[in-house]
């Protein structure tokens, strides 16, 4: 029997009639960031916000082939429920599906009522609850790349990039994006209100980097984390395959993640931007600097969150304009932080290490981490790189496969407790999963590279 819908509930199901829509989506999601959801008719959103509603907590443990991984809490126990309620502050009309709303879900273990071990959400807002003990609200700017694919059944993958036109980065227009996908997605994706404000074509072929506003951390990542699945359901719609793998092809570059990262502080004197000093080294103010040292400090471990998959490792290397060594510069974009000229109220630093198969919410969550934790070391950053970087004798160099980074994440006690050990454990027990799978996985390169010679 459904519940009696409070007031509340009672205004949110009448303005969703009034717009004629009959179903909610209720998403929430996973380990790697993708999305898991379940329709129902908008009669039966009283008792999914009473009740909520039951998947079974090896959803979080679920590779993207299907696989359950082994992960503590999940095949061991018998595949428990974990208990899932709409955030009904987050709803919002899907543009191209008529009559469905989708809302966000919060994950909570039914036996102890707390939030699900592996939540990405939950552990964003833990993290950002240390950040408020020290009087720091963050705020985020996320940038997405991703290709957009079309079907090629003659081609091993089945897919092909969208267009093959050369020496298009930064334009607009049908020069690049014969079929206007551009304008399409973020027309829809505009209204979707979330945050979307430009886009263009990016670097390679079928190539596109859409932007989103800054806001507070959370809702940053929830944001980044509905443009992810907004983009990948209007290509759907189309029989495309739009990708936010890190590297899908061996002729182009890899996809990247950048998040723009500022705080606001509070105190006696009134709230404003915690990373601006005039007077400051750089323009910058302690708190940013020690942010800074922070999260090169961290880089190693931090890399196992931004560069998630077996295939991200293979987006980085000279000249790939992807970050792999740890250093920072002042306007240098061969830098793995970067300082954007803005000062003032737009002081902040971008960090270029994720790629676009980072779950938003592991990404946010671990940089905030890191650079809170260089708050609180109070530690300097080395002189800024000047010049073009990727020069081996200037500065280290971050884990340069998954594996290595996973060893990094559980060295670094200081990390991983803020992140917390039940997400640790169970994040390191998965990737290390999918690691091992791959190793075991015969490659279409190994099969040319040896069958007929060997």
């Amino acid at each position: 029997m459904s519940a009696a819908p409070t007031p509340s509930l009672r205004q949110h199901m009448q303005r969703l009639a009034a717009e004629g829509i009959d179903v909610v989506r209720v998403t929430y999601p996973d380990l790697i960031g993708t999305d898991r959801a379940r329709d129902i008719l908008l009669d039966h959103l009283p008792s999914a916000c009473d009740h909520g509603l039951a998947f079974c907590r090896a959803v979080y443990h679920t590779s993207p082939q299907g696989d359950v991984v082994p992960v503590s809490g999940g095949l061991d126990a018998g595949l428990p429920d974990i208990t899932v309620r709409p955030d009904l502050d987050s709803m919002v009309p899907l543009p191209w599906e008529p009559g469905v709303a989708s809302c966000l879900a919060d994950a909570t273990d039914p036996a102890t009522g707390l939030p699900a071990p592996e939540s990405p959400r939950d552990l964003l807002r833990t993290v950002l609850d240390r950040c408020a003990e020290h009087g720091l609200r963050p705020v985020v700017g996320p940038e997405l790349e991703y290709f957009l694919c079309e079907e090629a059944p003659a081609s091993p993958s089945g897919w092909k990039r969208y267009s093959g036109a050369t020496g298009v980065v930064y334009t607009a227009g049908l020069r690049a994006d014969g079929d206007n996908h551009l304008l399409r997605t973020l027309r829809l994706l505009r209204d979707m209100n979330i945050g979307v404000t430009s886009g263009n074509h990016e670097f390679d072929g079928g190539q596109f980097e859409i932007n989103l506003t800054h806001s507070d951390a959370l809702s940053a990542a929830d944001r980044a984390f509905r443009f992810k699945s907004a983009v990948k359901e209007l290509a759907r719609k189309e029989g495309k395959l739009a990708t936010f793998m890190a590297k899908p092809f061996n002729d182009a570059g890899g996809s990247g993640f950048h998040l723009h990262l500022s705080c606001d502080s509070s105190d006696e004197e009134g709230a404003g931007n915690a990373f601006d000093d005039p007077a400051g080294p750089y323009g910058l103010s302690a708190t940013a600097r020690h942010a800074v040292a922070g999260v090169l400090a961290h880089a190693p471990a931090l890399a196992a969150l931004a560069n998630p998959t077996v295939n991200s490792y293979k987006r980085f290397g000279p000249d790939t304009l992807a970050p792999w060594l740890i250093d920072w510069g002042l306007d240098n974009r061969s830098a793995m932080v970067r300082i954007p000229p803005e000062r003032g109220s737009g002081a902040r630093f971008e960090l270029r290490l994720g790629d676009a198969s980072a779950n938003p919410y592991l990404l946010i969550a671990g940089t905030v981490a890191a650079a809170l934790l260089g708050v609180l070391a109070g530690e300097e950053p080395p002189a800024p790189l000047e010049g073009y970087g990727y020069d081996t004798t200037r500065a280290a160099v971050l884990p340069m496969s998954l594996p290595a980074a996973l060893d990094a994440l559980e060295a670094d006690t200081e990390l991983t407790d803020v992140l917390g050990k039940d997400f640790t454990t169970s994040f390191l027990s998965y990737k290390r999963n999918e690691t091992e799978r791959f190793q075991r996985h015969v490659t279409d390169w190994e099969f040319t590279e040896y069958a007929y010679h060997l």
